[in-house]
């Protein structure tokens, strides 16, 4: 079954096959476009009858119209990272194209057509980039040379900018809308012919740009999950395993179907106590002509379960297990130096355990999908999925399908953070439709949301640190151990793959002589999955809260000893140290090396902007973190005070990050500011608990996620100027505010944080 990231799976190389790269091939799949976001391959050649648009199309992502309009496809998921507005960004600025005449079009599941379309772990840009712009570079290379033929000039002598192609010496200019009948007898550059413009020339990429749909999700016309009606269509609440295992030993469907518009009781078969990533839970189906009567028949429907082996299942338990475990000698994952040696030379030593619970991904749009089984055995879905070809994949495997019979057409989403990558809702769905032959939308709500999510593991971490005669910092030996991802699929995953390791823990970038990291056994009593920058979490609100100890407790500033940790500006790699492989968030090392220089920049940038040096003359408690995750350095400086309540505010944050060639700034800033908040959440008040198998919190009365009162104030987000390539900025805002936010409490009260979240600091 298709993994979610290449980085977080145990065998992995760091090649590029994950990396779509149009070529001439490709180029060839031309392609028209018409209502609904529907992509349809015609050949540009033909013309159509008099009156009617006549599209150029010379790639998958690119279509201009005799009506001088660009149609641009978005292949990756909206959710609020502005994705569908940053890469056509790149093809238009490389195009020329007039950003204003510039349509947007959401592209169906069709990894042959456009490449990898999960719109996870921060690659979309950095994966993209590179393809976005020769999409934009043929069609523009094309265009110039029919203008040229027409004017009857060298080519060289000619450019596009908005929507016009132009000759410079003579002023000459033409749209782009005129040239599409000439287009019809040229050639298809070749790769290699292709002159992609400089950096310094573009006019949207590094600029500040809006979302492209901002307009319609402000006024309420923007299309989500649950705004696609079909005639004729059912609604379906499930009543799900309350413990992941759990099989139905008997129902009674009577009292449901005297409920008036419950239709139909549906039984969905489980997948066992390792159900996997993409198949749904154990659970009776109620299908019905409204949403309301679905929900009340669930509540009428009496259900014998077989709860199975996990309903013992106590996650504090489990956690108190799981300490005790990194008292032992765990599976060697990275080893440079002796340690042991080091310790028993004398010295301080230093020694904490960190806890963070489970977390749930809550998004405010639960999940929701609406299928339509046809007669002749396809099947179309409308579904807010960040990942519609897994959703394909798995829906064509669960209903005996080829897949070229299931069509997955892609809403905005209100929300994802890693769990509407998970097909297992779309599935629900497709095999509800097919069991009654009708449209049947499948409706999560928030309790069953916050009941069967994908959750973010509990761990624990026990780091033991030594220092040296004269200070130094000679000895580091972390502990880690957290149920795997793979534990959701598997048995025998007891411990954090290699991707999961590589997450913050195996990757420490200090320079100290003597390192060990080490994972410990867990196993997996529930869904785990991945959450918005997954164990980067734990892994650096441990690793920055005891380096902020370390400082603090020899007399050092937490920066100046971050700094001087970093040692001299290198390049690191890792991969003698690791005993195994290290994926590096699916890159090549050698391309995306740890640049320790990078992450020095963010870090000076961050302290010279949040006034770091100046805070205890103004009065300000300041506590400072920076952690690189998903190739993006990232150094972040939190502000907390008390108002004249006593309650906790949070007046300012400052983050500096460096994500190599700032796209969209626009977007850049506002996940960042996004992330902050999430992150707030994660180390406030978030938290799920397990109880008997079950989890105990309903709804956000429960789990909960931070309100205004408790949000920073202001978020300020500086970015590095750089031409590097470019990285993610989806997830990297996380990890470091925690520890940042939790070593600014630590100054204000007093008391060290090692167990998240930190609710008693407020009473």
């Amino acid at each position: 079954m298709i993994p979610k990231l290449p980085f977080l799976s145990k065998k992995v190389s760091a090649d590029k096959s994950k990396l779509f790269i149009p070529g001439r091939r490709d180029f060839l799949k031309l392609s028209s476009l018409i209502g609904g976001g529907f992509v349809l391959g015609v050949n540009f050649q033909c013309s159509g009858p008099k009156g009617e648009t006549v599209t150029f199309a010379p790639n998958a992502y690119l279509s201009i119209g005799t009506d001088n309009t660009v149609t641009i496809i978005a292949h990756r998921s909206e959710m609020g990272t502005g994705i569908r507005t940053t890469l056509p960004m790149i093809v238009a600025d490389e195009l020329g194209a007039d950003w204003k005449a510039v349509k947007i079009q959401q592209a169906v599941g069709d990894e042959a057509t456009y490449g990898d379309q999960n719109t996870d772990g921060s690659y979309s840009i950095r994966m993209f980039f590179e393809p976005m712009r020769r999409a934009g570079a043929t069609a523009r290379h094309m265009l110039v040379e029919a203008a040229a033929q027409e004017w009857n000039v060298e080519a060289s002598g000619c450019d596009t900018r908005e929507g016009m192609v132009v000759h410079e010496a003579s002023g000459q200019t033409v749209p782009f809308g005129e040239l599409v009948e000439l287009l019809r007898q040229m050639p298809i550059p070749e790769a290699e012919n292709l002159t992609l413009r400089k950096l310094s020339d573009y006019k949207l990429v590094g600029k500040s740009v809006p979302i492209y749909d901002v307009k319609d999700i402000t006024e309420g016309k923007a299309l989500f999950g649950a705004d696609v009606d079909l005639p004729g269509q059912q609604i379906a609440v499930i009543l799900r395993s309350p413990v992941v295992g759990g099989k139905i030993r008997t129902y009674n469907e009577e009292k449901a179907l005297q409920v008036s518009g419950v239709n139909k009781i549906v039984q969905i078969s489980g997948n066992g106590v390792h159900p996997g990533l993409n198949k749904p839970l154990e659970g009776l189906a109620v299908i019905a002509d409204n949403t309301w009567a679905a929900m009340k028949g669930r509540e009428a429907l009496e259900v014998d379960w077989e709860l199975g082996e996990n309903q013992d299942y106590q996650c504090a338990s489990q956690m108190e297990a799981m300490i005790e475990s990194t008292l032992q000698e765990g599976r060697l994952r990275r080893e440079k130096g002796d340690v042991k040696q080091a310790f028993s030379s004398g010295g301080r030593i230093f020694e904490n355990t960190y806890r963070a619970p489970y977390y749930a991904h809550a998004t405010i749009e639960p999940p929701t999908a609406l299928a339509d089984y046809k007669e002749d055995g396809s099947i179309e879905i409308w579904a807010p999925t960040q990942h519609p070809q897994w959703a394909r994949d798995s829906v064509a495997e669960a209903l005996e399908i080829d897949v070229s019979k299931v069509r997955v057409n892609v809403t905005l989403l209100g929300g994802g953070f890693g769990r509407k990558s998970k097909p297992d809702y779309v599935v629900e769905a497709a095999l509800l439709s097919k069991a009654i032959q009708k449209p049947v939308r499948v409706q999560w709500t928030r309790e069953d949301d916050i009941h069967h999510d994908f959750y973010h593991s509990h761990s624990a971490q026990r780091i033991k640190a030594g220092l040296d005669a004269t200070g130094k910092l000679s000895a580091w030996n972390h502990h880690t151990v957290f149920p795997a991802i793979g534990g959701t699929s598997s048995a025998d995953e007891l411990h954090p793959s290699d991707g999961e390791m590589g997450l913050g823990c195996t990757d420490f970038p200090y320079e100290v002589p003597n390192i060990r990291i080490e994972s410990h056994e867990a196993k997996a009593h529930t869904r785990v999955g991945w959450l918005r920058s997954v164990s980067n979490i734990h892994h650096a609100f441990a690793i920055c809260s005891m380096l902020d100890e370390i400082a603090e407790e020899q007399g050092m500033d937490p920066v100046a000893y971050v700094l001087s940790l970093l040692g001299e500006d290198r390049k690191l790699a890792f991969s003698e140290e690791m005993k195994g492989a290290y994926p590096n968030y699916g890159e090549a090392i050698e391309e995306y090396p740890w640049d320790t220089a990078r992450m020095k920049k963010v870090i000076e940038r961050v302290a010279q902007e949040a006034g770091w040096g100046s805070a205890e003359k103004e009065g300000k408690t300041l506590g400072f973190a920076a952690h690189k995750s998903f190739l993006t350095y990232v150094a972040c400086i939190v502000e907390v005070a008390e108002d004249e309540s006593g309650k906790l505010i949070i007046p300012e944050v400052h983050y500096a990050v460096d994500c190599g060639i700032p796209v969209n700034t626009d977007r850049i800033r506002s996940q960042f500011e996004g992330g902050a908040q999430f992150a707030t959440s994660l180390a406030l008040s978030s938290a799920i608990q397990f109880e008997n198998g079950r989890v105990i919190q309903n709804n956000f009365d429960g789990y909960q996620i931070i309100r205004m009162p408790q949000a920073p104030k202001k978020i300020f987000t500086h970015i590095i100027e750089s031409t590097e390539k470019p990285t993610g900025v989806g997830e990297p805002p996380v990890p470091p505010f925690i520890p940042a936010l939790c070593n600014a409490l630590y100054k204000l009260k007093g008391k060290r944080i090692y167990e998240l979240p930190v609710k008693e600091v407020f009473v």
